[in-house]
């Protein structure tokens, strides 16, 4: 799901000139934005970064965000605790807050 929306999102972008990437809210993840398209090629690359750092917390995030899995239901699949989840997701909500806003500053 989360390529299908990254390669609808780049597609859209490259259609358009200029605009530059919104920072997206985790908090707020299922709220849309105004500008959907940037803000998934933001969050896509941030999720890379994220993805060669710990693969596991990348995993968290995906299920989350785009799969709209529960904490528990994140539990089952990945075989860990739920606890173990909001700890995951607690640092890369975090990390990937900072990595999107540094990246909105450049």
């Amino acid at each position: 799901m989360r390529h299908l929306l990254v390669d609808f999102a780049r597609a859209k972008h490259n259609l358009k000139r200029g605009g530059g990437a919104q920072p997206v809210s985790l908090d707020e993840a299922l709220v849309l934005s105004p500008e959907p398209s940037a803000d998934l090629i933001a969050l896509d690359e941030a999720l890379r970064k994220l993805s060669a750092l710990s693969p596991r917390r990348s995993q968290v995030v995906e299920l989350r965000y785009f799969g709209g899995l529960s904490e528990e239901e994140i539990a089952e699949v990945l075989k860990i605790s739920p606890r173990t989840v909001r700890s995951d997701w607690s640092f890369a909500r975090a990390w990937l807050y900072r990595e999107l806003n540094q990246t909105s500053r450049q």
